[in-house]
C-alpha cells in the first residue's frame, strides 16, 4: 500500500499525475491547470474510496485458475 492505495491503483494514479504535468507544461491557461489539480484530486479520492470498499465495483478475474493441455471430451480428433 503507497498512500493509502494498492500498487495497481497507485500506478493508475501516477500515470495521471505524469500525463497532467506533460498538459501543465505545455498549457498556458490558468483554467487548465486547476482543473487538472481537480481532476487528480477527485480521481485520487475516488480510488481510494475503492481501495477502502472494493465491493463497488466489482472486477472479475479475467484468467482461469489453472491452464492445462488435457483434453476435455473423450472424443478422438485423429
Amino acid at each position: 500500500m503507497i498512500m493509502s492505495l494498492p500498487i495497481s491503483l497507485f500506478a493508475l494514479m501516477m500515470v495521471s499525475v505524469i500525463g497532467s504535468l506533460l498538459i501543465i507544461i505545455f498549457s498556458f491557461s490558468f483554467g487548465v491547470i486547476v482543473a487538472l489539480l481537480l481532476f487528480n484530486a477527485l480521481l485520487f479520492g475516488a480510488l481510494a474510496q475503492w481501495a477502502k470498499n472494493p465491493q463497488l465495483l466489482s472486477v472479475q478475474k479475467v484468467f482461469p485458475y489453472c491452464i492445462s493441455n488435457k483434453k476435455l471430451s473423450p472424443l478422438s480428433y485423429a
